[in-house]
């Protein structure tokens, strides 16, 4: 019988905020604060202080990127497709990719333009970080060791479900405490698309979203964000985990580097499958919010998260803004009769 393989299960959302996907990270051993005896409490503090600071750099320069990604899946398009080649020598039309984008963004509104809705982003990565933490302390996972190759199949199995269960529940109270502030965020910054000033800052953005949507305002999209989470959290870990016990042989001299690697490759190709997920989740986010960007011609008025799934289904356009490198655009029939 195959043995099971080392496999943390524990995930941790990126730094960057609500908007990104659960992140691969090294085991929590023993599920509870591993930190004891005097000053282990504020070692601890110390280490999720850390975090935030970190998260909050990472997000702040990764926001050039979530920017660019942000406007390209609304749907703008303000430079026109370029002519290359594909690796057949066929000629090709091809969207800018981020560079020309964000230069773009440089020319229009300046360098700092390309950090609109940063300080919300930052609030949101602030605020999912110390949720994740809190949830963690209120609720350890006691008496839990991660999968080990001295467990049998069904013991390791159990585990991960154990432990893919509690980081769920970690994620999903993470995402839905954090999710104003990234609704907040994706408006200022969509509002690019028509040279809008309506979310000018933060407190301004609640009391006007308030006011004009009441409560369930700063929740839209979250349905889709949550159900992308926890589809990534167990398809992630149970795909890595049968990987790991059947399809990686002990007696091979590099399974555990093999081993190691798994969960990472395993959350790279499930990120991609439940990239549709953030799609319209985002789009939600600014659909009908009496910005030009969440309104005709860029998109209909959904009437739920649904409606904008099978919308984008129809037009083909799931996908739209998983790439920002090389970015086909749709080239009508004989653009280039000669090939």
């Amino acid at each position: 019988m195959a043995v099971a393989a080392p496999l943390p299960s524990a995930t941790r959302a990126p730094p960057g905020g609500a908007s990104g996907r659960p992140e691969v990270t090294a085991p929590v051993l023993g599920g509870a604060a591993a930190e004891t005896g005097p000053g282990g409490d504020a070692r601890a503090e110390g280490a999720e202080g850390l975090f935030v600071v970190l998260g909050a750099g990472l997000a702040a320069a990764s926001h050039p990127l979530l920017y660019v990604k942000l406007l390209v899946q609304v749907g703008h398009e303000p430079l026109p497709p370029i002519v290359g080649r594909n690796v057949l020598g066929r000629k090709v039309l091809y969207l800018p990719g981020f560079f020309t984008y964000a230069r773009h963004i440089v020319d229009v509104d300046g360098k700092r333009g390309l950090f609109r809705g940063l300080t919300p982003r930052l609030i949101s990565s602030t605020l999912s970080t110390i949720t994740r933490g809190s949830v963690k302390k209120a609720f350890p996972l006691e008496d839990m060791e991660h999968v080990s190759n001295k467990d049998d199949v069904k013991t390791s199995l159990r585990k991960v479900v154990k432990e893919t269960s509690h980081e769920m529940m970690m994620q999903c109270m993470s995402r839905v405490v954090s999710h104003p502030l990234h609704v907040i965020s994706m408006r200022c910054m969509v509002q690019f698309v028509g040279r809008e000033v309506k979310y000018s800052g933060v407190f301004s953005a609640i009391g006007r979203i308030f006011k004009e949507e009441g409560i369930l305002g700063f929740f839209v999209g979250l349905v889709p964000h949550v159900l992308g989470d926890v589809i990534f959290l167990w398809c992630c870990n149970l795909l890595a985990h049968f990987i790991n016990t059947y399809a990686v042989d002990d007696n091979f001299s590099q399974a555990s580097v093999i081993r190691s690697y798994t969960k990472f490759v395993m959350g790279i190709a499930v990120s991609m499958l439940t990239y549709p997920f953030l799609l319209v989740g985002d789009l939600m986010a600014v659909n009908n919010c009496g910005l030009r960007a969440g309104l005709p011609p860029y998109a209909p008025v959904f009437t739920s998260w649904i409606h904008c799934w099978r919308y984008l289904s129809a037009q083909g356009q799931l996908f739209r803004g998983s790439s920002l490198l090389f970015r086909r655009a749709p080239m009508p029939a004989g653009c280039f009769p000669s090939d």
